[in-house]
Order: structure tokens, then C-alpha cells, then sequence
């Protein structure tokens, strides 16, 4: 099946206690798909899965399989560094109707080769869903090489690869390209990609949308939109894409700890690019 071109990684929006606003996480995935999402990750990177409880992960997939709008595409993170919590959570969300499940190279403890084979393919064996590498360096601090993920893509249900290492994007046989970067977005999609795994979608979605249904425009899209890919990087990811959905009207409140809020400094870079990009 598609899994889509615009997927965003949704946030989690959190109440003034702390706690998963529902409310707002369903009203962020309707908007999303009304402005070009074709589908959500949840409870990925962006939605502060390091800090969400089990119990509050799965319920958010659980309720985003059962609200999706039109028909949208769920995804449900639920990588972990231990390979059995993996794979109950694999199994689980595919219980709860996630359309795919997107899985991170294990962290901290580094797997070697034969680790990291072993790894993906007992993830693959907990769900008949399409499986989503995720190979993020800059996090992890090992990289899925295009020669393993090669090796990787001949496993039955390992389908695509987010390949948040723009120096290593390229097509690989036997997995579906998806930019994990919204940098690489328009060189993936120029590479042929199925898509992007996004964040400025949450609040560039059109725009996004166009690079895909407008290869002609796609150039000058992507270099309108550069303003708006380095305000989301000026601190750690969601904390900047947290404050411009809050300034935007969107109430998802604040990032849970270790993460915190952006500063006066931070604002004012978000704030300019939104102005800069026409979204303020």
C-alpha cells in the first residue's frame, strides 16, 4: 500500500499540567490533512516519544486509527534500543489499525551488523504492516550505510527507509525512499522518493504538497521555504516547531522535560521566518 507523499510527524500536544491534550491532537491531525498531509507519524521524534508513557503511546495511535480524517495514513513510531519492547509495541500498534510502523536504528547501546539485522527482522516479523527504517546519525550515533540497508531492504516487510542523512540519500533497491529531512525533501523527491517525513508540514503543508503535484515549481518552493527549514533547527526539534504551531493559533502547548520551551532568542528567528515565508 502507499503510505503517501506528505507525511508530518505530528507533535503532542500537552496540556498546562502536562499531560496529552487529545483535543488538540486530533484537531492538529485534521488540520494537517486539510492542508496537505496525506498522513501522520505519531509518537515519533517530533511527538516526544522518549517521554510518553507506554499507556499515553498507544493510546495516541489508538485514537488516531480510530479519528483519522479522510482516510489518512497512520503511521505509528514505536522504535525502540530494546529489541522485545520493539516488538511488543510493533504488535500492538498494529492491533490498534496503524498503517505502517516506523522503526529508528537502536540507540546508545550500538549494534553492530549482526545485531542490527537481527534487530529489523524480529521487528518485521510483529506486524504484516510495511516497516519504515529510520536512519538518524545525528541522534543515534551509528549510521544505517546504503550497503546494510540494501541487505535490510530484501526482508520481507522492510518496505522504505527515512533517511535523515542527507549525504546518504539515494534510492535502494528494495526499499521506498522517504527524505527525513525537510531540507532533503525536494532533492529526494528530484531522486524520485516516495516522500518526505516532515516537520515544516505542520505549518507548510500546502506548499509542501505543491513540491510533489508541481515538479516544475518544486525549485523555487523548496528555496522560498529555506527560511522556514533553519528557524525549525535553531534549538532541538519539536521545541521550535512546538513554539510556531503556539504562535500560530494552534494552543500545543509546551514541550515536555528534558525539553523546554524556545527562549526570546529562538522566538525571534521562528517569528521572522514565518513573516519571512508569508505564514505571519
Amino acid at each position: 500500500m502507499s503510505l503517501g507523499s506528505v507525511i508530518t510527524a505530528i507533535v503532542t500536544p500537552f496540556d498546562e499540567r502536562g499531560g496529552v491534550d487529545e483535543t488538540a491532537f486530533l484537531a492538529l491531525f485534521r488540520h494537517l490533512v486539510a492542508h496537505g498531509s496525506d498522513g501522520v507519524v505519531v509518537c515519533g521524534t517530533t511527538g516526544e516519544a522518549p517521554t510518553l508513557s507506554d499507556e499515553e503511546h498507544l493510546r495516541l495511535v489508538e485514537l488516531a486509527c480510530a479519528e483519522r480524517p479522510g482516510g489518512a495514513t497512520v503511521i505509528a513510531s514505536t522504535g525502540s534500543n530494546n529489541t522485545a519492547h520493539a516488538c511488543e509495541m510493533t504488535e500492538r500498534a498494529t492491533e490498534l489499525g496503524a498503517d505502517g510502523i516506523l522503526s529508528v536504528t537502536p540507540y546508545y547501546n550500538k549494534p553492530n551488523r549482526r545485531g542490527l539485522i537481527r534487530h529489523f527482522t524480529e521487528i518485521s516479523k510483529a506486524t504484516d504492516k510495511p516497516v519504515v527504517l529510520y536512519n538518524v546519525p545525528s541522534r543515534i550515533g551509528l549510521s544505517l550505510d546504503n550497503e546494510l540497508l540494501a541487505e535490510l531492504g530484501q526482508v520481507e516487510r522492510l518496505d522504505y527507509v527515512k533517511q535523515a542523512d542527507n549525504s546518504s540519500l539515494a534510492q535502494i533497491d528494495g526499499l521506498g525512499l522517504y527524505a527525513g529531512n525537510d531540507d532533503a525533501f525536494a532533492p529526494a523527491l528530484d531522486l524520485g522518493a516516495c516522500g518526505g517525513i516532515l516537520v515544516a508540514s505542520h505549518l507548510a503543508g500546502p506548499q509542501m504538497r505543491r513540491m510533489v503535484d508541481e515538479p516544475e515549481n518544486r525549485a523555487e518552493i523548496d528555496a522560498q521555504l529555506k527560511p522556514l527549514y533553519s528557524a525549525l533547527s535553531v534549538t532541538t526539534n519539536p521545541i521550535p516547531v512546538k513554539a510556531a504551531l503556539n504562535l500560530l493559533g494552534h494552543g500545543v502547548g509546551a514541550p515536555r522535560l528534558p525539553l523546554v520551551e524556545a527562549d526570546e532568542t529562538e522566538l525571534a528567528v521562528i517569528r521572522g521566518a514565518l513573516a519571512e515565508v508569508g505564514l505571519r
